[in-house]
């Protein structure tokens, strides 16, 4: 089968509790293969099953995963494609797109459980925003690599919070890191009051900010007050399961606290559980998959060049769930190993 080889090292068994992957399948404007991981119930594993790859075929499907915590609400990615990732709705003119609204701040690549709570502050003084900066890792020279989420997810995974907001999504704003990189603490803090209009910034108490990271919490705090707007610092959320015997991840800025690190630690080690824990949802891997991609009706093997944010480990990961828009699901496995991604639908019994 697909797993065979040398280069499937891991197996779910390794681990001394229960992992799974579960995958939502569907063909978007860009033919896109999305893949939710969360805690199977085998119940849902053998529901609506039947007539899955006539339907994969016949027409375009949206995706969705749901956490094994929630009940009865299941998260749904519309068409990812269906408007350009570069045309984002325009502001009024004259007016910043976040002018009067409330932004947190920091780096918002994981969208975990700190992101969330950040999001949940700000909207409780205002309308939420999460100000993001793009460009850092090519103007820093960082070596380039997957984003936790992809940029055609964060959108459902922003829209999901909305419950813990008052029902108001936040939305994202992207800054070019480039255009403020120089800036001084008063520097930037400016050009939130003056140039972005905001009312107010929410950030974690480990935030720094401004040229070479000079600036910290409590002079975000203080120079807020200087310029009229609104400055609440909140307290960390903490990795309740590593507490004070946490990851070696290396970050001096590590004191136990749920980071974008730490998601990616529990990835690569193929915690599945773990992952959606500093998450608070399901993780949903997103591949672009190709015609010739499909050897078979049972069958996905696509490279690693095809993958659009991070994927778990290498392993073989069983007891995995096929999604197929809110019609369908289908039983699977998925095999991660060190070139490709390989996912095949269990086969079903004609009734």
């Amino acid at each position: 089968m697909l797993c065979g080889g040398s280069r499937v090292l891991q197996h779910l068994s390794d681990h001394n509790h229960h992992n799974s992957i579960g995958l939502g399948l569907g063909f978007c404007g860009a033919k896109i293969v999305q893949l939710s991981s969360f805690f199977l119930r085998p119940s849902q594993a053998m529901a609506k099953s039947h007539h899955f790859s006539h339907k994969l075929r016949q027409r375009m499907i949206s995706s969705f995963g749901s956490h094994c915590r929630t009940s009865g609400e299941v998260p749904i990615l519309h068409n990812c494609f269906s408007q350009r990732e570069d045309d984002p709705e325009l502001p009024v003119e004259g007016l910043s797109p976040v002018s009067g609204g409330i932004v947190a701040l920091g780096k918002f690549d994981a969208l975990h459980i700190g992101h969330r709570e950040l999001t949940i502050q700000a909207s409780r003084i205002g309308a939420p925003y999460l100000l993001s900066f793009v460009g850092m890792a090519e103007v820093l020279g960082w070596e380039p690599r997957a984003p936790i989420v992809a940029k055609c997810d964060r959108q459902r995974v922003l829209t999901s919070w909305a419950s813990y907001c008052g029902d108001r999504a936040p939305e994202e704003y992207e800054i070019e890191f480039a255009s403020v990189r120089h800036l001084t603490p008063r520097q930037f803090v400016e050009k939130l009051s003056k140039e972005l209009r905001v009312c107010g910034v929410v950030a974690g108490e480990n935030y720094r900010f401004g040229y070479k990271a000079s600036g910290d919490a409590s002079e975000l705090v203080r120079l807020c007050e200087e310029c009229g707007i609104t400055a609440c610092i909140i307290n960390s959320v903490m990795d309740m399961k590593q507490g004070s015997a946490k990851r070696d991840s290396g970050d001096s800025k590590d004191r136990g606290q749920v980071s974008s690190t730490r998601v990616r630690q529990a990835l690569a080690a193929g915690d599945m559980r773990y992952v959606s824990e500093l998450l608070g949802r399901a993780h949903r891997l997103i591949l672009r998959v190709r015609t010739q991609d499909m050897p078979s009706e049972r069958m996905i093997s696509v490279p690693r060049s095809s993958i659009l944010n991070l994927p778990p480990g290498i392993g073989i990961y069983k007891a995995c769930l096929l999604l197929v828009g809110d019609e369908s699901s289908v039983p699977c496995t998925v095999v991660v190993d060190t070139s490709n991604i390989h996912v095949e639908t269990e086969e079903r019994s004609q009734e």
